[in-house]
């Protein structure tokens, strides 16, 4: 007898994740691959695209092995990724036209510091719950337009995809539909908070075109079915999208308005359910979309650190001062004293 099964893609910051459930909820098999960071100036991190997308593949691939999957037994496909990172793909042929400018990237810190001294930082709040920080993915596309010419011509003329990573794995798992749900749209600065649409106004202000942008939808929509993606048959439907976060916040049961989770990993994030009331923050705290139990649209309070585990993966990939993750733990034992050395991400 056929199982019937659910497939979650986890795609995070520095590693992808597939996770196999059966109908009880339970791990049936799982699979998890690391992928390069390219830090090519201080402050900027990248992502290749591709090596994400491929990265993917090979994690559905050895889930579905050590479980012994067939085709038909997986129902449904649920992605959750990280959220503000910015891609662009030429729409024709699907491949990425430079390297993804990831949400830990600095570089936009001027642009934010010069559009709060024109004031727009309260109209931006106002608009998407949101504050004018390189984090957002409005700024990334901003300064990629600004730098770069033969871009801003391509999108301009429709030949342009942008998406966060949730949009660009959509579009290759279903061979071409280009979407996005309302929990990630709502980290772009470019999307109307009340709303829940793409804003003209800030288009305009971020200098976007928008014909470049997915369609946005709740993040409980059938987004398309797979198709030619070589790790999966066709016609599995794509029943969820959702940030990582906002996911996080769900899969804690955090439904009812006044709940709240913490989340420790690349970095850490707090999340308070707001339920249907949108309330923005007077103290640096960010307003943004996240689900109900139904996977409808509600409010969220939002507080991030930025570096967390991913400083782990630094002292060992970059630093080299570590082999393995868990060597940190060993070090700092029993420590008594730094003699005045501190470490701060």
């Amino acid at each position: 007898m056929a199982r019937g099964l659910v497939l979650s893609i986890d795609q995070g910051t520095t590693g992808s994740r597939a996770i196999l459930y059966d109908q009880n909820g339970r791990t049936v098999a799982h699979a998890y691959q690391e992928f390069r960071q390219y830090y090519p100036r201080p402050g900027w991190v990248e992502h290749d695209a591709l090596e994400i997308l491929t990265s993917v593949h090979h994690v559905i691939q050895r889930a579905r092995s050590r479980a012994r999957v067939h085709d038909r037994e997986i129902q449904a496909v649920g992605i959750t990724n990280q959220r503000e990172t910015v891609v662009l793909w030429d729409r024709k042929t699907g491949k990425p036209l430079r390297r993804a400018i990831v949400w830990q990237d600095r570089r936009t810190d001027s642009m934010c510091r010069a559009m709060k001294k024109k004031g727009l930082e309260a109209f931006v709040q106002r608009r998407t719950g949101l504050l004018l920080d390189p984090y957002f993915s409005g700024t990334k596309l901003r300064w990629c337009f600004e730098n770069d010419r033969w871009l801003k011509r391509k999108a301009q003329q429709g030949l342009l995809c942008f998406g966060t990573i949730d949009s660009w794995l959509l579009f290759h798992l279903t061979g071409g539909v280009h979407g996005t749900d309302f929990t990630n749209a709502s980290r772009t600065l470019l999307f109307d908070l009340k709303r829940k649409r793409w804003d003209p106004e800030l288009c305009r202000l971020f200098r976007v075109p928008e014909v470049a942008l997915p369609e946005a939808k709740p993040s409980n929509t059938v987004f398309g079915k797979t198709k030619g993606f070589r790790s999966l048959p066709d016609g599995i439907p794509i029943c969820a999208l959702i940030g990582d976060q906002q996911a996080a916040l769900y899969g804690q049961g955090c439904y009812e308005r006044g709940e709240s989770k913490n989340t420790y990993g690349t970095g850490c994030f707090m999340l308070l359910n707001l339920g249907p009331r949108l309330i923005l923050s007077r103290a640096g705290l960010l307003t943004t979309i996240a689900c109900d139990q139904r996977g409808n649209a509600v409010y969220a309070l939002e507080g991030s650190i930025f570096i967390a585990g991913a400083v782990v993966q630094w002292l060992r990939d970059e630093l080299k001062i570590i082999q393995k993750s868990s060597e940190t733990e060993k070090a700092v034992a029993g420590l008594k004293d730094t003699h005045g050395v501190y470490f701060v991400p």
